[in-house]
Order: C-alpha cells, then sequence, then structure tokens
C-alpha cells in the first residue's frame, strides 16, 4: 500500500483583474501545509437606533467579502522531512513570499491578483489583505531560522466578473426552461421576474392553453416584460 500523495497549497498570482493572465514568474508553494485555516464571512447591517427608540432593526446592508486566513511556518532549520524549499535559507523563503503576495506589480501599480490553491478543498480568488511574520527560531548570529506565518487573504473578484453572474438572472434578459416533471409555471415566473403577475404572459407568449398542465419536456421562454404592465 503506497501513502497517499500529500497535496501542497500553494498561490498563484495574475496579471488582470478578471484573473485570467497567469503571471509564470511569482508563486508561492507554502513548504509545510498550514497548520490551521479560518474562513471568514461577515454581513454588514444598519444597526442605528431611531431617536426616541429603545430597540432598532438591523437593515441589512451588503455581504461582506470573505476572508480565508492561513498560519504556517517557514523553516531554515533543514530538519523538517518533505519541506517545500529544502537548503533555502528563510530571508529568502520571506522575500519569495512577499514578492507573490505584498510588493506591487510594476504594470499594474498595485499587489497582485491572486489565488490560493488546496487540492479540491481550496480554490480561493483573492487579494492579500494583512501578513504577520513571527520570527522565533534564531542563529548565534541573529539571522532567523523559523518564521511564524500568518496571512489573510480578502476574497476578490472583478467588478465585471460580478455583474456578468448577476445578468444571467436578471429579469432584463430572455430566459429559458425545460419542464421536468413537478415543476411549475407559476413558480418559475416568480423566481424570474421576483412578481407573480407575469405568469399569465408567459402562458400567452408560448401558446399555451393552460398554465396548470405545462407538457413535460417542453421549452418555455420567459421573455423580459415592461414592468409598467399588468396582467
Amino acid at each position: 500500500m503506497t501513502d497517499a500523495k500529500v497535496e501542497k497549497i500553494y498561490i498563484l498570482t495574475y496579471s488582470d483583474r478578471l484573473q485570467q493572465q497567469l503571471d509564470k514568474n511569482h508563486k508561492f508553494t507554502i513548504p509545510v501545509n498550514a497548520e490551521t485555516y479560518t474562513r471568514s464571512l461577515k454581513v454588514d447591517y444598519d444597526i442605528r437606533r431611531e431617536p426616541g427608540s429603545q430597540k432598532t432593526e438591523a437593515r441589512f446592508i451588503s455581504t461582506i467579502p470573505e476572508e480565508l486566513k492561513l498560519d504556517f511556518v517557514l523553516d531554515g532549520t533543514n530538519t523538517i522531512e518533505g519541506y517545500g524549499y529544502p537548503g533555502m535559507d528563510v530571508q529568502a523563503q520571506v522575500k519569495l513570499l512577499l514578492d507573490t503576495v505584498y510588493y506591487m506589480d510594476g504594470e499594474t501599480h498595485r499587489p497582485r491578483f491572486l489565488k490560493v490553491f488546496w487540492g479540491k478543498q481550496i480554490a480561493f480568488p483573492c487579494v492579500m489583505s494583512n501578513l504577520d511574520l513571527n520570527y522565533v527560531l534564531f542563529n548565534a548570529d541573529g539571522s532567523p531560522l523559523r518564521v511564524k506565518v500568518s496571512a489573510t487573504f480578502l476574497n476578490y473578484r472583478a467588478r465585471e466578473a460580478n455583474e456578468r453572474e448577476q445578468s444571467k438572472a436578471s429579469p432584463d434578459l430572455t430566459h429559458h426552461r425545460v419542464f421536468k416533471q413537478g415543476d411549475r409555471l407559476d413558480l418559475f415566473s416568480f423566481k424570474i421576474y421576483q412578481e407573480p403577475k407575469y405568469m399569465l404572459q408567459v402562458a400567452r407568449q408560448n401558446n399555451l392553453t393552460s398554465f396548470k398542465r405545462v407538457p413535460v419536456g417542453k421549452e418555455i421562454y420567459f421573455p423580459p416584460f415592461d414592468k409598467s404592465e399588468v396582467s
């Protein structure tokens, strides 16, 4: 029986905001997999209290981009089996990490766009938002032998990518659905338009004699409607 392959965590860099153009000159592999990782998901609410009121309603503002925090070690003792950067001193490893996640790209004039990968568990498009380097072991001359790293990455998606995803569900576009057993026209209409009043118009547009008995396998299209129309 062979040992399972150990998947390393690695950080790739991209030269464009859409994270499609891989920068092959900058990559960092975490030499010993993270001791821990933490995902932080937050929602922003307005909790200002109305004058004269003892209680307040938490009003939703937005979801805050997810954070991924990795805690790992950079080591220069050459005593760790399977270490990712054998023979490389700690200062050189720190520079490689900073070149990847922190220093500015000369073309974009900002730190690089990143993706963090770990096997099938993590594929995280991001930018680095915080990096703590805790030097804990030293040579007699004071040069570092070990650094504990705590890196926080902020989920990043370009505005264009978000707009494309949102437009796929937009009621201002034509949508197509193939009816399956148990599907209902009223539920589809509500999901697409966020209002039930367009169901009869959808039925008319698709030449349906009854919105309650749509044949299984029939393709139905849901066109954009003028919001001022009333069925």
